[in-house]
């Protein structure tokens, strides 16, 4: 599903990544660990081309990411859904408006929106509390809420961005048992954490990254171990 080639990235005189090779199949769920600054944050960036890369390609669907024109771009951010560390929630809309302004801009029909929006608001939990305004929901609440926002148009792909950093331990594992519930459902999920019990205590894929490098990649760790129990079949 998606590809990165010998990525590099540099701002100025700074290299944020060098030479990234990676393969990430449909499905799965990744875990990106790291310091602050390790480059967490422009790896995902690239993916919905926020940013290009200084050299490399980057692949999404067989498609060259950086090769894609300006009119593009928007078709290939609608199949993915972003989550943030700090919700990016609007404060004066409701929690059914947060999660419904992605239709609007598609210029969907009321009773579309409706339906869409309410179908994913119960999956996360909080259908019943749609009236609600962001500042009356807890920070695990507002989570969710972003989610629902990221998963309202079915992407194929969820980029999360620390989405665990501001919340409280329970609030933490709420937001991640969602999460792997939509990753159950078939979306493909990233995430970038510096949290180490989670990222060590969930059964995923884990690619460290430190100073713009990949240090580790636990999938090829998991290929090996199933090569191992083919052979003493």
């Amino acid at each position: 599903m998606i590809i990165f080639k010998d990525v590099s990235k540099n701002f100025n005189s700074l290299a944020a990544l060098a030479n990234i090779s990676c393969d990430i199949d449909t499905g799965e769920f990744v875990f990106l660990v790291g310091p602050s600054g390790a480059g967490k944050s422009t790896l995902l960036k690239l993916i919905i081309r926020d940013e290009l890369p200084s050299n490399g390609s980057i692949f999404f669907d067989d498609v060259e990411i950086n090769k894609l024109s300006s009119s593009q771009v928007p078709h290939l951010r609608r199949k993915v859904g972003t989550i943030f560390q700090d919700f990016k929630l609007l404060p004066q809309r409701t929690i059914f408006e947060n999660v419904s302004f992605p239709l609007e801009i598609l210029g969907l029909d009321d009773d579309e929106i409706a339906k869409a929006t309410y179908e994913i608001l119960e999956l996360v939990g909080l259908k019943d509390k749609a009236s609600y305004f962001p500042n009356q929901l807890s920070g695990g609440e507002a989570q969710r809420a972003a989610t629902a926002r990221a998963m309202v148009m079915r992407p194929e792909v969820i980029l999360a961005d620390e989405p665990t950093g501001n919340l409280d331990s329970a609030s933490a594992w709420e937001v991640m048992q969602l999460l792997g519930k939509l990753n159950s459902l078939g979306t493909t999920v990233i995430m970038a954490t510096h949290n180490i019990d989670i990222s060590t205590s969930l059964p995923h894929r884990m690619l460290e990254i430190r100073d713009g490098r990949i240090v580790k990649d636990t999938k090829e760790k998991k290929a090996k171990g199933e090569e191992v129990k083919k052979s003493k079949k």
